[in-house]
């Protein structure tokens, strides 16, 4: 039997593909098509926002031609597949000519002719649907975002508000953006969404009046520091049929995301206890995040991160929680929670003047999984067993400073009409929002 192996993203599935994928059918008896995972289409150098993964492999499947249909997850995947499907011909478009030559070490290569007159190009531009984003805030994050958003595809930063103007004016000069609005009513009036990256304080207001102007919500996490604001705002987007993501850059990175699947699919058996940690040693006590006027210290800071593996592994409905903090100028420096859940337990740590290890360790029945730190920026993380000749290290890009993932799910939410992330869900968010209010209450702290 002579098989064929084939790839592409196949979004915007057209007349085109289908040719392609008859000829490359016609070439053997078997065909394989491998479709690119949604993560990062690096050949065009954009995130895709249009169909996700599942949709283009249902797209490929509904046209009868796929015997079998994969994922193309990572970069030299097209060897590993050849070998591993003992695959005789490998096929692409003429359009690529000569640039898989490198693999008649391992098949023959044979290049198809296109369709004239049509490609996804084509009709992306056809069908281009752009988001116009206003930043709100000029600070750090802000000046990582604007950057970021220039790798994601139907996205379009037209100006920036800050209360300092001086702030605005050197984030809009030094990125080009075309507007610096005087206020913050302005913007909203002028764009499709809003980044709100602002002290987190300012969330919950800017957050409420962009959505009653019918705007959609990307806002910088905490998103708020109250469960009852968290649901209140989930709530009104819900009825404006508007998209409110927090930006928790981690919810949405690749390797996270595989982390968690692998994990809920039993790999380690049961999870049973989830610790994770993060902490940073600023020298500069003039900081915001030393401020206690401005919601300053680690809980506030950096909680919404250890929170977000312990709430995706293990839930929203905890049984306890207790907090051991040490406190300086009004801040904690640093803290420790406990959250009791019915089968199970986790601890996370967080210092703005305390040193940890920042890594993240999963326990279950079976194995566990460890993730280096900085874990936060997941590009590697390992699954170990007691046999070790079992264990298994995974590898992925992170890319840029990785909000361009966030970015591209906030963008895919709206265009495909999605209120709510698989990756990070209202509830999920509405949890962590609680924790901060508990934190807040003060009722559950001791104090070291």
């Amino acid at each position: 039997m002579k098989k064929v192996i084939t790839y592409g993203t196949y979004d915007l599935l057209h007349q085109g593909h289908i040719n392609l994928l008859r000829r490359a059918k016609a070439l053997g008896d078997y065909l394989i098509v491998g479709v690119t995972n949604d993560n990062f289409d690096r050949e065009r150098g954009k995130l895709n926002v249009r169909n996700n993964v599942l949709e283009r492999v249902e797209a490929v499947r509904a046209t009868g031609l796929a015997d079998q249909i994969i994922i193309e997850d990572y970069v030299g995947q097209k060897i590993d597949d050849i070998q591993k499907y003992d695959v005789d011909i490998f096929t692409v478009g003429s359009d690529w000519e000569g640039h898989f030559d490198y693999l008649r070490e391992y098949c023959e290569v044979v290049y198809l002719p296109r369709t004239q007159g049509i490609s996804s190009t084509q009709l992306r531009e056809e069908q281009r649907e752009v988001v116009r984003i206003g930043v709100v805030g000029a600070g750090r994050i802000a000046r990582r975002f604007v950057p970021e958003s220039h790798f994601v595809d139907a996205v379009e930063v037209t100006g920036v508000y800050d209360l300092v103007p001086d702030h605005a004016y050197r984030l809009a000069q030094d990125n080009h953006l075309s507007h610096i609005y005087e206020s913050y009513e302005a913007l909203v009036a002028d764009v499709d969404a809003v980044y709100i990256a602002t002290p987190h304080l300012c969330h919950y207001q800017q957050a409420r009046y962009a959505l009653q102007q019918g705007r959609h919500v990307l806002c910088e996490t905490p998103l708020v520091l109250s469960g009852d604001e968290a649901r209140e705002l989930y709530q009104l987007a819900e009825d404006r049929q508007l998209v409110l993501l927090e930006a928790n850059k981690t919810a949405f990175c690749p390797a996270f995301n595989h982390l968690v699947t692998l994990i809920k699919s039993g790999l380690i058996g049961e999870v049973v206890d989830v610790e994770a940690s993060e902490s940073k040693v600023w020298g500069d006590p003039t900081l915001r995040e030393f401020d206690p006027q401005q919601a300053g210290g680690s809980m506030y800071e950096m909680g919404s991160y250890p929170l977000l593996p312990i709430i995706r592994l293990l839930g929203t409905d905890h049984a306890d929680v207790r907090f051991y903090a040490k406190f300086e100028n009004g801040i904690d420096i640093y803290t420790k929670g406990v959250i009791q859940y019915p089968h199970a337990v986790s601890t996370f740590k967080l210092g703005l003047g305390v040193k940890t290890e920042g890594n993240l360790v999963v326990s279950g029945t079976k194995g566990y999984a460890y993730v280096p730190a900085p874990w936060w920026k997941t590009d590697y993380f390992e699954l170990r067993f007691e046999d070790q000749n079992q264990n298994k290290k995974y590898f992925y890009k992170w890319d840029g400073e990785g909000l361009r993932y966030e970015i591209r799910e906030f963008v895919a939410c709206i265009l495909n009409h999605r209120l709510s992330s698989a990756h990070l869900r209202r509830r999920e968010s509405v949890a962590m929002a609680g924790l901060m209010q508990q934190f807040a209450a003060q009722t559950a702290i001791t104090t070291l």
